[in-house]
């Protein structure tokens, strides 16, 4: 009976690993090229641009930034997930925590480590208070969760904006543009160009590599070890699979529901940071939108582990990035919604069907080990 579940590779299991990415890696294609050949456009002169765009040294950085909030924010959704909830919330947990840590922030001068900590710590306040509210609801009053995150983002949008507006904002004569004080030097994190230089990579016209790089590999890693190695972990993916059982084995499922929903808004806010951090220094009516709902995506797609968010997060950047040279062959660059779109659609079938034959795979052993 013990050799029907070991872990030991088969061909079956192989195949099984390598059918469902291949399966939607072809799918997506397919759909993705129709819609360009909708566009009277070739898929291949299509594909073949995007490809030669994206690879430049300068594209790769500008993927890498945009990769960089999508990866942070499917963490703080992975967290929910894992738990068995759907954190809808990020989108406004982030911008809320990002316009908060620029104005406070702006507000003192520390010695610099200790001032983009104190930045990093009003915004994981501020994300997890707003998440905190939902969780409230969810486990006080029986609100679902999806229901109150979506009603908080439409309330943190309408938030931000009146006090940007109405409070927050520096108002110079003669400008339009709305933005928070700027962040003292102490409070910015520097690129990381001068590693870069030292690895031979000639300095780019749209700047270098965001320095929160390193803090979402941290965060990708702590992540890891947190959900697969520690007690709160197997408590929060037990909470999630069965929660009834969790609670007769001694979990408090309630809490754990509250903590990670909390803990969700707290790297949300996070997420906010990397470009008022590492380029606009301010928090601004330019402030980039949909980073939250891109990462249900990122999270859906990379399976909500963190190497495979870090995999997804870097594609959906790219996709996003080589998109652009779509316009110099007269394709809507908006096409790449729609291969994000199939990415996500087949490869959420195409896992959902291989983890539907594998389990029909293990009960047919399992017969034969009974019946033997």
């Amino acid at each position: 009976m013990s050799n029907l579940f070991t872990r030991k590779l088969t061909p079956s299991k192989v195949g099984l690993a390598v059918a469902a990415p291949l399966a939607a890696a072809i799918f997506s294609i397919i759909i993705s090229s129709l819609a360009v050949i909708a566009s009277k456009k070739s898929p291949i002169e299509a594909f073949t641009t995007m490809l030669q765009f994206g690879t430049e040294t300068g594209s790769l950085m500008e993927v890498i930034n945009t990769a960089t909030p999508y990866y942070i924010a499917a963490i703080a959704i992975a967290v929910t997930f894992r738990a068995g909830l759907f954190n809808i919330g990020v989108e406004g947990q982030l911008r809320l925590g990002a316009l908060f840590s620029c104005y406070i922030g702006a507000m003192f001068v520390l010695p610099p480590v200790l001032h983009v900590a104190a930045v990093f710590i009003v915004a994981m306040t501020f994300g997890g208070l707003w998440a905190a509210i939902a969780a409230y609801l969810k486990v006080k009053r029986g609100v679902n969760e999806v229901i109150s995150t979506i009603m908080l983002n439409s309330l943190a949008g309408g938030l931000s904006a009146y006090l940007l507006s109405k409070h927050f904002a520096l108002v110079e004569v003669g400008s339009n543009n709305l933005q928070t004080k700027e962040l003292p030097a102490s409070a910015q994190v520097p690129d990381l160009m001068p590693i870069l230089r030292t690895l031979g990579v000639e300095d780019q016209p749209g700047g270098g590599v965001y320095g929160m790089f390193f803090v979402a590999v941290a965060l990708g890693f702590v992540f890891w070890f947190v959900v697969n190695r520690t007690r709160f972990g197997f408590e929060l993916r037990a909470s999630g699979l069965n929660p009834i059982a969790a609670r007769v084995s001694g979990v408090n499922s309630k809490r754990m529901t509250f903590m990670a929903l909390v803990i969700s808004g707290a790297i949300a806010g996070l997420s906010g940071l990397p470009e008022v951090l590492g380029q606009t220094h301010s928090y601004n009516l330019g402030f980039r939108a949909g980073i939250g709902f891109s990462a249900i995506a990122v999270a859906l797609l990379g399976r909500n582990s963190a190497g495979g968010m870090a995999f997804s997060a870097l594609l959906f950047g790219f996709l996003e990035v080589s998109s652009r040279s779509l316009e110099l062959i007269d394709i809507a660059p908006e096409t790449y919604v729609i291969m994000q779109g199939s990415i996500l659609l087949s490869s959420v079938v195409a896992y959902e069907v291989v983890r539907r034959f594998r389990l029909t795979l293990q009960s047919n052993e399992l017969a034969k080990v009974v019946q033997a």
